[in-house]
């Protein structure tokens, strides 16, 4: 652990099933106590991380006309500018541009043509960014990689079969985000604009990658906000309100914010590794009796796509 408590998970340890069992009742306990912690040993290449963050800077370089060709859409795909994210309980929209994304799909695909909730296709730069497809997704397919494996291990840690999560993750609905958060000035702070406004993630779990200027702050338990501060070849982890539904509370959901007041441009890309946008995500999936005070299940698009018409303005226009 650091000193403010926040947890730090070596991966590279659990390299066989009783290994990973034990990461894994050392994932849960730390969710129990409040929902974030960092993972080392995660097994993705800098390489990839460092080419992410390039290709971001280089996006929110262009100019807005540029970007406005691709702006945001109804199914959160694209660019979205500045003053669009409210959420949910804030005073003033966040300090932030957003480009969005998800699994790559053909407008045929069969989820498509379903019209699953958040399920199409990917709006891209245009070509003055040859590489930023390929840099995006290698990353993205990387972190949801990883967002599988320490599924598995919190399984494990519930006591249940390590692959409980697989079944919902056939075509899961992980979606990432590209953020630039500008400087914050003290006229934000008095007019209580945030770089991200306090608030708690809308699915399962999320992997962040932060650059080194820190600003990330969580929640304790004891109502104090604790900095996530960058800690080299190290990604953060939290909790989402989907995976406390889920499993009936146990796994709680962190408020956290981001205040930028670095001076320099802030950059950050969030991963959210969400299950199958059809996926019924149901309470009694974890628990050995059933409890008539549980929510009722959900599907997983359903329930994420409600969260986002209620935090972005674009849905509101």
């Amino acid at each position: 652990m650091i000193d403010d408590g926040l947890p730090i998970i070596d991966l590279s340890d659990a390299s066989s099933p009783t290994a990973r069992q034990t990461v894994g009742k050392q994932l849960v306990r730390s969710i129990e106590q409040i929902g974030f912690f960092y993972v080392v040993g995660h097994g993705i290449d800098p390489r990839l991380a460092a080419q992410a963050f390039d290709s971001a800077r280089e996006f929110f370089s262009l100019n807005e006309a540029q970007k406005q060709q691709i702006a945001v859409n109804q199914s959160q795909r694209g660019w979205m500018r500045k003053g669009l994210t409210r959420l949910e309980g804030s005073v003033s929209a966040d300090v932030k541009e957003v480009f969005f994304w998800g699994r790559e799909v053909a407008p045929n695909d069969p989820d498509v043509v379903r019209k699953l909730p958040l399920v199409a296709p990917n709006q891209w730069p245009d070509a003055s960014l040859p590489q930023f497809k390929q840099h995006i997704l290698e990353y993205y397919q990387a972190a949801m990689s990883l967002g599988l494996r320490l599924l598995d291990c919190i399984a494990l840690g519930l006591d249940q079969n390590p692959d409980k999560f697989h079944q919902k993750y056939c075509r899961p609905l992980g979606r990432g985000q590209l953020v630039y958060y500008p400087p914050i000035s003290d006229d934000d702070l008095a007019n209580h604009a945030y770089s991200a406004a306090p608030h708690t993630d809308f699915g399962v779990l999320t992997i962040l990658l932060q650059d080194s200027l820190g600003g990330l702050q969580a929640k304790h338990q004891n109502g104090q906000w604790i900095d996530v501060p960058p800690i080299d070849d190290s990604l953060v982890c939290n909790v989402g309100d989907l995976l406390e539904r889920w499993t009936g509370g146990r796994l709680p959901s962190t408020l956290h914010r981001v205040l930028n007041s670095s001076g320099k441009a802030r950059f950050s890309i969030p991963i959210f590794c969400d299950p199958d946008s059809d996926a019924w995500i149901d309470p009694e999936d974890f628990s050995a009796s059933p409890n008539q005070s549980a929510p009722p299940p959900v599907r997983a698009g359903d329930y994420i796509s409600g969260k986002n018409c209620s935090n972005f303005g674009h849905y509101k226009s």
